[in-house]
């Protein structure tokens, strides 16, 4: 497994609609791409966002990264949507899980 976790902060002056609309396509599409796992992001009480992708191995996310319209909308949300963000990777995390 590889994950892929997208820590973020939107600007100020978001359009909030475009964002979405925006968010909710990049979702459906990733989730058509060969070796996707799952995603999940959840919002912290400072604002901050946590968006977590699974990925079946490190060449499925990276070719996800490279697809045209996701790396024409990175740069949209460089320029329009977010204040800053990290990108974390981890190939083969180690899992605990109960029960």
């Amino acid at each position: 497994m590889y994950l892929v976790v997208f820590r973020n902060r939107k600007r100020a002056d978001i359009d909030a609609d475009a964002y979405a609309e925006d968010a909710a396509r990049m979702e459906a599409m990733a989730a058509q791409r060969p070796g996707y796992l799952s995603f999940k992001s959840y919002v912290a009480d400072d604002g901050e966002v946590i968006a977590i992708s699974e990925w079946e191995t490190r060449a499925a996310a990276k070719a996800w990264r490279a697809e045209a319209h996701h790396a024409e909308i990175q740069a949209r949300g460089r320029a329009e949507y977010y204040e800053s963000y990290t990108v974390i990777t981890c190939d083969n995390p180690w899992t605990h899980s109960f029960p």
